[in-house]
């Protein structure tokens, strides 16, 4: 439902519906007693704290007044649409399951069609993550995770809160490129919008068939790279999901605010193209004029359909349309690439933490990165503008002490004609070397970052390498998902002597090397993107600065305690998660205001108790 002050419903027998507005519902509806001050303001007031101005409150959404239509009558009579009951436990948004009360059950005409015990939400979430833990393979933990939040919402986002540092893996990074992979044969129900090339002319079209019309934050992929695993074409929807999933948990932007959104180009993989239970468009993928057309249709609806400041988030996008389309955008719409910004922004708040253990300034230190993508070349130049913001220095020098890797070996001055745009900031003067060993002993780098998608490449030598040049050398093996990140966390610790300040974008257990436990970090871009969205959303930013996400870097950064440097960790945990995305929020908006970005005005006194009023919470409502 959305706040515009109408109702609205099917009917199961096929009549029309009509839209008829909250206030003219008869004086006997169940909605009849909102107050209309309230309604003019943008619907009741929520007495869950959850954002006056960003979630919306119909008190019986399902209850409401229809127009039945009779072939060849003239006449169409009101009535009041009575079934609810049965629609109510089946719609995911408004479900409670054995959580409705007596009076519940009995104003909303669920008698008989529930158990007649009543079961709060807390025994609710117990009884849910025992299910959960009942299966040992992660695909299927995922699937029930996914069938919980298509039955009850709410008690979706509430078991997730609540366990959030046991079910990140399940929703997100993993196991969701294992759910991509296999996206054919698990898909059941359809989440999120799917627009291919056979609605090119008509997309404006295809976004008015989503049901929610306050739409905030769109994530959008094409799967032409999804995470470490490639083309999966239009089976890559399981990463806007979870990330939207992710922007409710964990920074609080409401469910029905968020919409994901596969573009459906076709797939150049071929097992797909072969594959019976494929759901995409079985066809080499379209490029050129063809591809950017359909893009800028689609950009342009989103804007016409919601506006100035809805949010997209480019995901998962191969190089060669990443940071074409953020630069084409950037300038015109409010957009987002985690992968380039995202992944940047959470390493250099990874960097800057890990400083308090190692000493220095960003500037004493030198990066190697393997891996020249977008998520290398965007760390990158995150790290060079924060350097260069604390020193002063011009960029193009600052970025002399960041060196870049790809397949071809070290990215270096004689190679700039051959290079991709992106790369040629990173071609430094040097001799080429070929392999990352030699990079290592002839750099000489006190950080090595590995953003290559590739699997083992740290090797036990350049590990030795590191460790040989470096007291404390930090290693990030960032490539998702686990099978493709550079080494693991017991390969770093003990090919390091356990000297090794180690994180990685997938989770690793703790791992016990002579005597000590060591507890790696994980540099999950759900430390930033969910807090970083609800800044920008909060404070009706309209377009995403350079500055924004080092805000964020310096808010997740200030949020590691003692006690975490104290386990080597340079990352908070993530049970304060809600907490660190309203810091990270916070300063965002602060910056965005500062920028004169923001346009909710007044600016609120307290940025972080406003961020705390805006975030959803799931619990129950009690329905009247």
């Amino acid at each position: 439902m959305t706040p515009s002050s109408s109702s609205r419903s099917g009917d199961r027998n096929g009549s029309v519906v009509m839209e008829t507005p909250l206030k003219e519902l008869k004086k006997d509806s169940p909605v009849a007693d909102v107050d209309d001050n309230a309604i003019s303001a943008g619907g009741p007031q929520d007495v869950y704290g959850e954002d006056r101005a960003t979630e919306d409150h119909f008190v019986t959404p399902w209850s409401v007044s229809v127009a039945r239509f009779k072939l060849g009558a003239s006449l169409c009579r009101f009535h009041s649409f009575k079934w609810g009951g049965y629609t109510l436990l089946r719609d995911p948004h408004f479900n409670k399951g054995l959580a409705f009360t007596e009076d519940e059950r009995d104003a909303h005409y669920l008698r008989g069609l529930l158990p007649p015990s009543v079961i709060p939400q807390e025994t609710q979430v117990k009884k849910m993550i025992q299910h959960v833990r009942q299966y040992q393979v992660p695909l299927q933990k995922y699937m029930a995770m996914m069938d919980l939040q298509e039955r009850n919402e709410r008690l979706f986002y509430k078991l997730l809160i609540d366990h959030v540092e046991e079910l990140l893996p399940v929703v997100y990074t993993p196991t969701v490129g294992e759910a991509c992979q296999k996206y054919g044969s698990i898909f059941m129900r359809p989440q999120g919008l799917y627009i291919s090339l056979k609605e090119k002319g008509k997309i404006r079209e295809v976004l008015r068939n989503w049901p929610e019309q306050n739409i905030q934050v769109i994530v959008v992929t094409d799967g032409e790279r999804i995470l470490g695993l490639g083309d999966l074409g239009c089976q890559g929807m399981g990463i806007p999901v979870g990330k939207l999933s992710l922007y409710t948990a964990l920074g609080g932007v409401r469910p029905s605010a968020c919409l994901p959104i596969t573009i459906d180009v076709g797939t150049n993989n071929e097992k797909l193209l072969n594959d019976e239970l494929y759901i995409g468009l079985k066809q080499r993928r379209a490029t050129g004029q063809e591809y950017a057309e359909l893009m800028h249709e689609f950009m342009t609806a989103v804007k016409q359909t919601y506006g100035e400041k809805v949010l997209i988030q480019f995901e998962d996008f191969a190089n060669h349309n990443a940071f074409d389309l953020l630069e084409k955008y950037r300038s015109t719409h409010l957009v987002f690439n985690d992968d380039i910004q995202g992944t940047a922004s959470v390493v250099l708040a990874g960097l800057v933490a890990a400083l308090k253990l190692v000493g220095g300034n960003l500037s004493d230190h030198r990066f190697l990165f393997l891996g020249a993508g977008e998520a290398g070349t965007g760390i990158a130049e995150l790290i060079a503008l924060e350097t260069s913001k604390q020193t002063n220095a011009p960029l193009e020098e600052v970025r002399k002490n960041i060196w870049l890797v790809d397949s071809k070996g070290l990215i270096v001055s004689s190679r700039k004609d051959s290079l991709q745009h992106f790369k040629k900031p990173w071609a430094h003067e040097h001799e080429p070397v070929k392999n990352l060993v030699d990079a290592v002993n002839q750099i000489k780098p006190t950080v090595l970052i590995g953003t290559s998608g590739q699997g083992r490449t740290f090797t036990k030598e350049v590990i030795e390498a590191m460790a040989s040049i470096n007291k404390r050398p930090i290693i990030l093996s960032l490539s998702n998902p686990t099978s493709q990140s550079e080494c693991t966390a017991e390969e770093a610790y003990k090919w390091s002597q356990g000297r090794a300040i180690f994180a990685s974008g997938s989770p690793f257990p703790p791992v016990e090397y002579e005597g000590k436990m060591f507890v790696p970090g994980q540099a999950n871009n759900a430390y930033i993107f969910p807090g970083f969205g609800l800044g920008l959303i909060m404070s009706g930013t309209i377009r995403v600065h350079d500055d924004l996400l080092l805000a964020a870097s310096e808010a997740l950064a200030a949020q590691v305690s003692q006690e975490n440097f104290d386990k080597g960790l340079i990352f908070p945990p993530f049970t304060n998660i809600r907490k660190i995305s309203a810091h990270i929020a916070a300063n965002v908006a602060a910056k965005a205001y500062e920028l004169g970005l923001a346009t909710r005005l007044p600016q609120p006194k307290d940025l972080v108790k406003f961020a705390e009023s805006c975030m959803y919470t799931p619990a129950y409502r009690s329905y009247r």
